[in-house]
């Protein structure tokens, strides 16, 4: 038997932040409840999506602000450079985003918006 039949979907993200309170509230406005933590020697905390998505925070970013390593710099480095949310509707998640005080920092066409999360973490919001 291969490994693809043991594969059955995506367990969870991790996202490394500096500051779980901040980062809880940027993603309680995506929809995100906060699930557990933090625990470990490396701490961790979780929130989940009703969609059953979940987010692991690794706790250990050392600065409050600073560049993506992985999006922000002209040398490219491996590496995941975001997470993208399905959504059904574009218009209305924009309108959404501007409310909350959430701000764009990208779109695709008419199939996707970018946000950046409080760490720099890149978040597309797309259609398709």
């Amino acid at each position: 038997m291969s490994l693809s039949a043991h594969v059955q979907g995506l367990s969870h993200i991790g996202i490394r932040v500096h500051d779980l309170a901040r980062s809880r509230a940027f993603y309680e406005k995506l929809g995100f409840v906060f699930a557990w933590g933090p625990f470990g020697p490396e701490p961790v905390a979780a929130m989940r999506h009703p969609s059953g998505l979940e987010l692991n925070f690794i706790l250990n970013a050392p600065a409050a602000m600073a560049p993506n390593v992985l999006m922000d710099v002209p040398d490219k480095h491996a590496g995941i450079t975001h997470v993208a949310l399905k959504i059904d509707d574009l218009g209305a998640v924009e309108a959404a985003l501007k409310e909350l005080g959430v701000a764009l920092t990208g779109k695709r066409g008419d199939a996707a918006l970018f946000v950046r999360d409080p760490d720099g973490n890149v978040i597309e919001l797309a259609t398709d």
